[in-house]
C-alpha cells in the first residue's frame, strides 16, 4: 500500500467533510506573517497533506505556495520557477535569508547614521556654547576697560570753551582758585608766580 493511499484512508475515515473543507479554506488563505517563511512552510505542507484533493498536479501546489509568499520576494522565486515543492520552498528561504540580512544592514546603517549625527550635533552645540562664553568674557572685558580707563565723553549741547575747556553758553569768566578772584586762571595766577619767586630767592640766600 503506497503513502498516498494510506493518507487517503485515514482522511476519509478521521477528518470529516466539513472539517477538510474548513482546512481548505485555511490553506487558501495562508500567507507568510511578517518574514516568519519557516512557519508558513510548515503549516502549508502540513494543511497540504489533508487537502489533497486540492492540488491535482504539483505545479498547482507550487503556485498555491508561492502565491502566499510576501511581495519583497515573491517576484523572484517565480523568476526562478520552481520545478518542485523542495526547489520552491529552498528558493524562497534564500530569497527571505537575504531580506532579512539586509534589513538587518540597512537599521545598523541607520542607526550608526543616527548617532554621527546626534554626536555632531552635540559637538557643534557645545562649540556654540563655548563660542557664547568666550564672546561674553571678552564683551564683559571691554565695558570694564571703557568704564574705567577711558574718560567720559560730554553729551550735552553746549559748546567748548577754549579758555577754560569746558561746556558753556556766553562768554568765559575764568576764576582763580588760588585765592577765588575772576579774570584769571590758577595757572596765570601771578600772585603764585610771585611767591615762587620769594621762594626761590629765600632758598638760594
Amino acid at each position: 500500500m503506497s503513502w498516498k493511499t494510506l493518507m487517503k484512508m485515514m482522511t476519509d475515515k478521521y477528518c470529516p467533510r466539513n472539517e477538510i473543507r474548513k482546512l481548505e479554506r485555511e490553506l487558501w488563505e495562508l500567507k507568510v506573517k511578517g518574514t516568519d517563511l519557516s512557519s508558513y512552510t510548515q503549516h502549508f505542507q502540513e494543511l497540504a497533506l489533508l487537502c489533497r484533493r486540492m492540488f491535482a498536479e504539483e505545479a498547482d501546489k507550487i503556485e498555491k505556495y508561492v502565491g502566499g509568499l510576501p511581495d519583497m520576494i515573491y517576484g523572484s522565486v517565480v523568476a526562478s520557477k520552481p520545478k518542485t515543492m523542495q526547489e520552491a520552498i529552498e528558493i524562497a528561504t534564500e530569497m527571505m535569508d537575504k531580506k532579512v540580512l539586509t534589513f538587518a544592514e540597512c537599521e545598523t546603517a541607520s542607526k550608526r547614521k543616527l548617532e554621527n549625527t546626534s554626536r555632531t550635533t552635540r559637538n557643534q552645540q557645545r562649540q556654540q556654547q563655548q563660542q557664547q562664553h568666550s564672546n561674553k568674557r571678552h564683551n564683559t572685558g571691554r565695558v570694564y576697560t571703557t568704564a574705567s580707563g577711558g574718560k567720559k565723553q560730554y553729551g550735552g549741547s553746549k559748546p567748548l570753551c577754549a579758555k577754560c575747556h569746558y561746556h558753556h553758553d556766553g562768554p568765559c569768566a575764568p576764576k582763580c582758585h588760588n585765592y577765588n578772584k575772576s579774570g584769571h586762571f590758577a595757572r596765570d595766577c601771578r600772585v603764585t608766580a610771585i611767591a615762587n619767586d620769594a621762594n626761590n630767592q629765600r632758598g638760594t640766600g
